[in-house]
């Protein structure tokens, strides 16, 4: 488990060829793969469903149940953000971010996950806050300063960090490396 409050539990998910979980529910939730992989889902009613991630495609999974295997070649890597309301919020969501193209930005509980990376002058000045929370997942080495109220802040970044913004949360973040940051914003409603 790398993050857990109120709002979302996220998990890093790692399964090895051949590998298996046992039985277990999710609420909704977003799977971020960090790499291509081949899963295989038994369902209660023994119903099979194979899927294909695709690294780096954001997928939205409804709530339920099921057992896991790792049907491919290389492992299943991947971030997976539980939701933990139990239906969508009502907070508008902007289309996009200024300074920030379509593959970073993702609209959780929007049902249309949309959004890439953080431009060079991507910024959020000091006492920016939201009305929804934010899950910033690092999908490659980067540089982006994230300052939110009560914490340290964090200005180097590795794949596969993950970090909160709670919605209200006063926070700055600045894109400090001088290119793109390779990272995923998700938006919750």
């Amino acid at each position: 488990m790398l993050l857990d409050n109120a709002s979302v539990r996220v998990l890093k998910v790692t399964v090895a060829p051949g590998g298996k979980t046992p039985a277990h529910a999710h609420p909704d939730a977003l799977l971020v793969p960090l790499a291509d992989g081949k899963a295989r889902f038994t369902l209660p009613d023994g119903k099979i469903q194979d899927a294909l991630l695709t690294k780096e495609a954001a997928v939205y999974t409804p709530a339920g149940s099921h057992a896991g295997a790792n049907v491919g070649t290389g492992d299943i890597d991947a971030i997976l953000i539980e939701f933990k309301a139990p239906a969508p919020g009502k907070a508008t969501l902007p289309r996009r971010v200024p300074a920030c193209s379509r593959r970073c930005w993702r609209r959780a509980r929007a049902r249309s996950p949309t959004g890439a990376p953080p431009a060079p002058d991507f910024q959020e000045p000091a006492g920016t806050t939201h009305d929804y929370d934010q899950v910033v997942i690092a999908l490659g080495p980067g540089e982006i300063n994230l300052q939110v109220e009560g914490q340290a802040p964090i200005t180097k970044w590795q794949r596969g960090d993950v970090h909160f913004v709670g919605r209200g949360v006063k926070h700055s973040s600045k894109n400090t490396g001088g290119k793109p940051a390779d990272v995923v914003i998700v938006a919750i409603r």
